[in-house]
């Protein structure tokens, strides 16, 4: 006879883990946690996540059911709080804690909890976990009637690694190891900074860090694919991989556009094999040359999906934005690439998560801007599927 999956007790389905929570609920139907809630499958992923327990929830004490845990850190990334701070918020917030799973009266999850969980993702391919995870929120949302635009753009976004230069420079005097030995010194090129008494000074921007390549989609600013890679990893080299997962994705993609940095001619090959057109900026050495091998570029330059492409790769600039000043991606929550690759894709999947639910549902995280720049859509919704 088999043994049943066993998970520890968290109160839900209980008059402090249901009935108690129903005014709340009531008094809130356009919550984000609430759409956010109702829009996914969440149960489905604990199956995938289970199979990184050593016990499978069979052997040895219960374990939180995975989905919890992994909630937890979504949340984490999502309020861009720490992960010790997270299990606060967690334990004060009822909304977070319905969200959970948790009944009113239960204590969340201890944040070692989280480093545990971490390292489960770290091994037994946890990567390929998340990854599949992460397509699943895509493909469900547009199982929901999300429309994704036929323009990709290709870019990439560094994140300064969590190392202090000064100290880098005096473990190195003292032959030391580096702390995070897989951090590579990214060249930003000059800046115009605004100095301590209020001077503008160009300055050169040198920094150790990583970087993670994107496809974005230009129309919904979602991001489809992700490859996160060490910081002087070239942008060109990774339009194999995030072509690649595109495709695997069904994306409805026409035009890949992208910066100079993807003037690459081994990429301009592999999408006319595909069929594909390029709204990707082409370099003046190619249209400006003083022989006759100009003219294929010029055709391109003068083509509308070229333009139609180049018009819109500044979108892809947007969701970097978003991740950089509201989710903590200025600056590396952990040391080494893998753990980074974690934080990147945890990232992303927060930000497409925000974007889907508006998009759907019309319901944002924080306030919508107003006037000028306000976002003008029409939420796939009329009205929410709970209400």
């Amino acid at each position: 006879m088999s043994r049943q999956t066993r998970f520890k007790k968290t109160g839900k389905g209980s008059f402090f883990g249901d009935m108690l929570y129903q005014p709340l609920l009531k008094r809130n139907p356009n919550h984000f946690l609430i759409a956010l809630n109702n829009l996914y499958d969440w149960d489905s992923y604990s199956g995938k996540l289970l199979m990184l327990y050593k016990g499978k929830g069979i052997a040895g004490r219960p374990p939180y059911e995975p989905v919890l845990i992994y909630k937890l850190l979504f949340i984490s990334y999502l309020f861009d709080v720490s992960e010790r701070e997270v299990e606060r918020l967690s334990d004060n917030y009822l909304m977070i804690k319905w969200f959970l799973g948790l009944a009113v009266d239960e204590a969340p999850p201890d944040h070692s909890t989280l480093t545990a969980f971490k390292e489960r993702l770290l091994s037994n391919q946890g990567w390929g976990v998340l990854e599949r995870m992460f397509d699943g929120m895509l493909q469900e949302a547009r199982d929901r009637g999300l429309q994704l635009g036929a323009i990709q753009v290709l870019d990439s976004v560094h994140t300064q690694a969590n190392v202090n230069n000064i100290k880098v420079r005096e473990r190195q005097e003292s032959g030391q190891e580096p702390r995070d030995p897989d951090a590579r010194v990214v060249n930003k090129g000059k800046r115009q900074v605004v100095t301590a008494d209020g001077k503008a000074v160009e300055r050169e921007i040198r920094y150790r860090g990583f970087k993670t390549h994107t496809s974005v989609n230009a129309e919904t600013l979602i991001v489809t694919s992700i490859i996160p890679a060490l910081g002087n990893t070239a942008d060109n080299k990774a339009f194999e991989a995030l072509r690649r997962h595109d495709r695997e994705l069904g994306l409805p993609v026409t035009t890949y556009s992208g910066d100079r940095a993807y003037d690459d001619t081994d990429i301009y090959t592999r999408l006319k094999e595909e069929g594909l057109f390029s709204g990707i900026t082409l370099n003046d050495y190619r249209t400006e040359k003083k022989d006759g091998n100009k003219g294929l570029w010029l055709a391109l330059k003068a083509s509308e999906t070229y333009k139609e492409g180049r018009q819109v790769r500044y979108r892809v600039e947007m969701p970097y934005g978003w991740i950089k000043a509201w989710h903590g991606f200025e600056r590396c929550r952990y040391l080494g690439l893998a753990r980074y690759a974690i934080q990147s894709l945890l990232t992303f999947m927060v930000s497409n998560a925000k974007r889907i639910v508006k998009l759907l549902t019309g319901i944002t995280f924080r306030a919508q801007a107003k006037g000028r720049r306000a976002e003008v859509f029409k939420p796939v919704y009329a009205m929410m599927p709970w209400a």
